[in-house]
């Protein structure tokens, strides 16, 4: 059982850097969205690319609003999985050791 926990431990480890990770892009994505970046910049493209599939189903679930407030909702999405999701998944693995 002791090879389950480790998988499952290194799950959990593994899901908590992408939820960080994430996490950072999301941010910079926004901080940038202040200062009207450059669209052709390859950093920006990259933002874009990697937050946009995350960011737009929230969209659309949200009213049409003046300010767009969906990456404040998957932060509060990725503080609630970094706690339930990840925690659960490292009880689990020291259960399972």
């Amino acid at each position: 059982m002791f090879v389950l926990g480790n998988f499952v431990d290194a799950l959990a480890s593994l899901v908590s850097i992408l939820l960080t990770i994430m996490y950072w892009l999301i941010l910079i994505r926004a901080l940038l969205s202040w200062v009207n970046p450059d669209p052709f910049n390859p950093l920006v493209q990259f933002l874009m690319r990697t937050t946009e599939p995350v960011l737009e189903p929230v969209r659309r679930l949200l009213p049409p609003l003046p300010l767009d407030i969906s990456p404040i909702i998957v932060f509060f999405i990725i503080i609630f999985l970094q706690k339930f999701l990840v925690n659960s998944l490292y009880d689990l693995a020291m259960r399972l050791h």
